[in-house]
């Protein structure tokens, strides 16, 4: 059988995620036998997703996996998969949809990596355990968002001296408040690791605001502070793709 694989993403107007989206199809066509990968969006920028089945069409296919290219099993996941599954019914082509990157056991593994890179860059002194970590998620009105977040969060917790978490927007705690819990035990060295997928608008600039407005309101002078790279461009993305590809396609045979 011809297959496509589609990841399908939230979309963002800046040029490095559209970039880093491309480069991650390049990778997983390389790790794998699909007749054609590629990205589109569901809104912000095109290519929209009937563009993208479209494209994977053309390329003679005789079924689409479809990659929901998401962290948090949200609203925006689900709007996804509800127009993907509209626009395939409509086109008679088949499809199977993949479960989203939430829960799966190598998100914490990347977020450990994050946070290594990060501490031998600034040579940070203090050891793992002595290390407290703050984790910034987007945020959602959906409560299993967060449960998702807050689990693997969670899994954090056996390596590090404390392990908090807070969201951009859309639900509580925000940066400030996360900040001030890690300042109230007394940290050795802060680790600000923001959770998401793509060097988008949040990343280049309402992340880094929210962080910089917290640490001049607590006035922070003699605790080291470090704010790690985003997940980006990275092997255990593209194994974590397939895996979930693979699952979806072994369940319908």
């Amino acid at each position: 059988m011809n297959r496509a694989l589609l990841l399908i993403d939230r979309g963002s107007r800046e040029p490095e995620a559209k970039e880093e989206l491309s480069q991650l199809c390049t990778l997983i066509k390389q790790e794998s036998e699909y007749v054609y990968v590629g990205h589109c969006f569901l809104e912000v920028i095109p290519p929209y997703i009937e563009e993208g089945i479209n494209t994977c069409i053309s390329n003679n296919v005789d079924s689409i996996t479809v990659m929901p290219y998401f962290l948090y099993p949200g609203m925006k996941l689900k709007d996804s998969v509800k127009k993907t599954a509209k626009i395939c019914y409509d086109k008679k082509i088949k499809v199977v949809i993949a479960k989203p990157l939430s829960y799966h056991t190598t998100l914490n593994s990347l977020i450990r990596d994050r946070i290594s890179f990060t501490r031998e860059k600034n040579k940070i002194v203090p050891a793992d355990s002595k290390c407290d970590i703050l984790v910034i998620g987007h945020g959602s009105s959906d409560k299993s968002a967060r449960t998702a977040f807050v689990h693997t969060v969670n899994k954090l917790k056996p390596y590090f001296r404390s392990v908090a978490f807070c969201f951009l927007e859309l639900d509580e705690p925000r940066i400030a408040n996360g900040i001030e819990k890690i300042i109230s035990s007394n940290p050795n060295a802060m680790i600000i690791v923001p959770y998401f997928l793509h060097k988008g608008a949040h990343i280049k600039n309402d992340v880094v605001k929210d962080i910089k407005f917290a640490l001049t309101k607590y006035n922070l002078k003699n605790i080291p502070v470090y704010i790690t790279e985003h997940f980006g461009v990275d092997p255990k993305l593209v194994n974590m793709v397939l895996e979930r590809a693979k699952e979806a396609e072994e369940k319908v045979g």
